[in-house]
């Protein structure tokens, strides 16, 4: 008890003490960014850029050497000689604006009661306020994917760009997938486990429960006298033939929305195609340790994967030990679409880096990157105005002195997201500032 509270009590010091930076304002100066690399982040360089930008849209994207250029167009020229310049980075499966601090549960909103819940939305939750936000802002994410938890369907995902006074400012694209949970389907042994008979029992009746599931959400989709969970108002009632569950799962078979389908097993993804194959769905793999055992499957089946992190350990013992530093670029050897995720909301700060691991294990740096930029704007279906640098596209990226996929140089000086310059101060560079204030250290 004294713990928790003791935890709760420094977590308000704490926030009373920082201040999160104000939402910049809307565009209003044309930009010139000059002199830098830039990483377009479709596998392509510049050595010497011009991007200029105006009104949150991306309107030069080129080689200064090689095209003519009027200065005097532009309200604010940035002259980035020997940085470098990148797309904004997109994080994956997270639950940023949902989760502050973990050990305090009244800060914690990214799980609702019950298991199957196709109807939560995510993006309601999204707290704009968030302290984290700023933190992982300053490493280059701009983007997120915000992703409910828990039960067999956890809810709907929604991109936000992290930076909004509040939720209908920071949705980027809202309710574009439903998150499903797939029930395990390997067998525990020894110890205090059940008897396999039983566990398999137990697995093909999720199996079967699920499978029913989306049969009758189906038939729900098909029945024409439903009524569209948009025009239900505030003061609506329900009648008979209107569910929100599996309203909510419309999408789904209208192509409108994804499946995100989190296992990792490879008869748990092997089921999954399946299940998606059977009624159409675009499905994106979440997790995915074993996808490099059935590449040719989830090609054949134009299936994607959001990875976990790859600064971790392989899931069995005779594994290679650096299978997750290599297991990207197996996926993008065998031409499957795929990003790299950290999961959580503050991990996300080192996005970048997990990406960076896995150009030391078979992939170029600008592959890397793809990975983390374009790549989850694919999966995610922003790829028509975020993902890369090109002309037409939303202005959101980023400038760094250093490599954004290496811990030891990267360092974000400038950041835009649709054109909008991001104030990139947040708790952790003020509590730094303070206490090398305080020792003298500067």
């Amino acid at each position: 008890m004294k713990k928790t509270l003791y935890i709760i009590l420094l977590a308000f010091s704490i926030s009373a003490n920082a201040q999160r930076p104000d939402p910049a304002p809307a565009q209003s100066q044309r930009i010139l960014i000059m002199n830098a690399t830039a990483h377009l982040g479709n596998g392509k360089v510049i050595e010497n850029s011009a991007i200029g930008f105006e009104k949150g849209k991306l309107t030069l994207v080129g080689d200064a050497t090689l095209i003519r250029l009027d200065k005097s167009k532009y309200d604010k020229v940035i002259d980035a000689q020997g940085k470098h310049v990148y797309p904004g980075l997109i994080a994956c499966n997270t639950t940023l604006g949902l989760t502050e601090i973990d050990m305090v549960r009244s800060t914690v909103d990214n799980n609702e009661v019950g298991t199957m819940n196709p109807n939560v939305r995510s993006i309601i939750a999204y707290n704009s306020d968030s302290r984290v936000t700023p933190t992982v802002r300053s490493n280059g994410i701009l983007l997120a994917q915000v992703v409910p938890s828990g039960g067999i369907i956890s809810g709907q995902s929604s991109v936000v760009q992290l930076d909004g006074w509040n939720w209908e400012d920071a949705a980027y694209k809202t309710d574009e997938g439903i998150h499903l949970n797939w029930p395990r389907m390997y067998v525990y042994k020894g110890g205090n486990s059940e008897p396999e008979d039983v566990q398999r029992n137990k697995i093909q009746k999720n199996l079967n429960d699920l499978q029913l599931y989306f049969d009758e959400a189906k038939a729900f989709a098909q029945n024409a006298s439903t009524v569209s969970s948009a025009n239900l108002g505030a003061n609506s009632k329900l009648t008979e033939d209107q569910n929100l569950k599996f309203e909510s799962m419309r999408g789904l078979f209208n192509g409108t929305k994804t499946l995100y389908v989190h296992c990792s097993y490879v008869k748990e993804i092997i089921s999954a195609v399946a299940l998606a194959d059977k009624f159409g769905f675009r499905l994106v793999i979440v997790g995915g340790t074993d996808a490099y055992r059935v590449t040719d499957l989830l090609k054949s089946k134009n299936v994607a994967v959001i990875l976990g992190r790859t600064h971790s350990l392989p899931p069995r013992e005779d594994d290679d030990i650096d299978l997750p530093y290599k297991l990207p670029s197996i996926l993008a050897k065998a031409g499957i679409t795929y990003t790299v995720s950290t999961d959580g909301s503050w991990q996300a700060r080192n996005l970048s880096f997990n990406a960076g691991t896995s150009a030391a294990y078979g992939l170029s740096k600008e592959e890397a990157l793809m990975s983390i930029t374009l790549n989850a704007a694919k999966i995610l279906g922003i790829n028509a105005t975020a993902g890369s640098l090109e002309e037409g596209k939303d202005a959101t990226l980023i400038v760094s002195d250093g490599d954004v996929l290496d811990m030891r140089t990267n360092h974000v000086v400038n950041a835009f997201i649709s054109g909008r310059e991001i104030n990139l101060d947040n708790i952790q560079k003020q509590l730094n500032q303070t206490y090398e204030t305080k020792y003298g250290i500067k």
